[in-house]
């Protein structure tokens, strides 16, 4: 893997705009009644490639490699023409090879029949040909242009953070620049690291993982996305952002109580202080950081934006290993009576809340009625339609 993101074909051709976005979901938005719908795909179909990665015993980066291949196949084609079932197998399938974690071909054929039978999908037609994966494999490379090197936040929260072992050590995500190959990486010389406590930092990585619900993991570096969850977990933590507080107050305390007159007892307490291993200053720290303080503001409205939105997505197993529950302030099992675990009364979903909820189900239904309108469409007008004929083929023979 190239150790330089601003020379990698992910930086180069792969971080995209808003606008290219949009433009790769117009047709889709002809066959939906409300465009949130693709936001919800968005949350559904990484859903499931997340549930896949687990069947298959994949590490986390190697099922974020799968939702990125996912993402950048559908910046090129449409989910009314596809089966994005067959696409996620073929993405599992691919980012298991590209992060050096292959899987057999017979296993994930059978892994996702299996998978892909049981509900909520309950898809019996998913094909147990082995050759049709292979063959999508194929025009999914062609359509990622064989650019299978991808950047996550991950190394780059471990980094910052000092949680990188001995093996791990191997710089990237933009930690060096280019030309550059012994130099500061972007954060400074990296004495400026954060000291995280451990549960802070599973708070940040559930975050990292949280973004690859949306589209935020095309449209921004990954060194950008770290240093986001980073500040977001500063901020939402309880002790890490009551050690801020602390902070604060001691140093308007310190500014109050220096004077040019210290008796000799306050200059040998003073001197014991100094000799005291210092707090971590992370307003510091943050400020120092050589990227955009307005940027990392702009992600992380976004990543709020989402969570919100996510709030009208209901799925069994949803919260698992998200942090959502820690940016709504509430227990991550809830009774129907509307009473937590300590007694505490939580209000229960209103009918309204319930009525305008989105399911898988519910979004199933919603891809079927897609294709089937566009091949409606496709077979009463006449014309050629820009369709990957090959996966076409693909799609017919399974």
């Amino acid at each position: 893997m190239a150790t330089d993101f601003w020379a990698s074909s992910h930086y180069k051709r792969w971080i995209v705009d808003r606008a290219t976005v949009k433009q790769a979901r117009a047709e889709d938005l002809q066959y939906l009644d409300d465009p949130e719908y693709l936001d919800f795909f968005s949350i559904f179909f990484t859903n499931v490639i997340t549930k896949l990665g687990k069947k298959l015993n994949f590490r986390q980066r190697v099922i974020a490699t799968a939702i990125v291949f996912f993402r950048r196949f559908y910046i090129k084609n449409l989910y009314c023409e596809t089966d994005p079932f067959i696409v996620i197998a073929a993405c599992c399938y691919v980012a298991g090879k590209a992060e050096e974690s292959p899987v057999h071909i017979k296993n994930m054929v059978a892994e996702a029949r299996l998978f892909f039978s049981q509900q909520p999908y309950g898809m019996k037609y998913f094909p147990s040909d082995n050759s049709k994966l292979a063959e999508m494999e194929f025009y999914l490379v062609a359509d990622l242009e064989c650019d299978l090197t991808v950047f996550h936040p991950y190394r780059t929260l471990m980094s910052i953070c000092k949680k990188e072992s001995s093996n791990d050590l191997q710089a990237e995500a933009g930690e060096v620049g280019v030309g550059v190959d012994d130099g500061p990486r972007y954060w400074g010389s990296g004495e400026g690291q954060l000291e995280l406590p451990d549960d802070a930092f599973q708070l940040a990585w559930s975050i990292i993982n949280d973004t690859y619900h949306s589209d935020i993991c095309l449209l921004y570096p990954p060194h950008l996305l770290a240093v986001t969850a980073l500040y977001l977990t500063v901020i939402l933590h309880g002790p890490t952002r009551d050690l801020l507080h602390q902070q604060s107050h001691s140093a308007d305390a310190q500014a109050t109580q220096n004077s040019p007159r210290r008796s000799s007892r306050q200059s040998s307490t003073t001197s014991l202080g100094h000799a005291k291993k210092p707090s971590q200053d992370f307003v510091a720290f943050f400020a120092g950081l050589n990227v955009s303080l307005p940027l990392v503001a702009t992600i992380a409205q976004e990543i709020i934006s989402m969570y919100t939105f996510w709030e009208r997505y209901h799925e069994d197993s949803d919260h698992a290993d998200s942090a959502r529950n820690t940016f709504h302030g509430r227990p991550s099992t809830q009774t129907q009576s509307g009473v937590n675990s300590s007694g505490v009364s939580t209000p229960v979903e209103s009918s309204n809340d319930i009525q305008s909820s989105v399911t898988p189900t519910f979004l199933l239904q919603v891809l079927t009625r897609m294709r089937e309108s566009r091949l409606s469409d496709i077979a009463h007008s006449g014309r050629p339609v820009a369709v990957n004929k090959m996966l076409e083929r693909t799609q017919a023979a399974g």
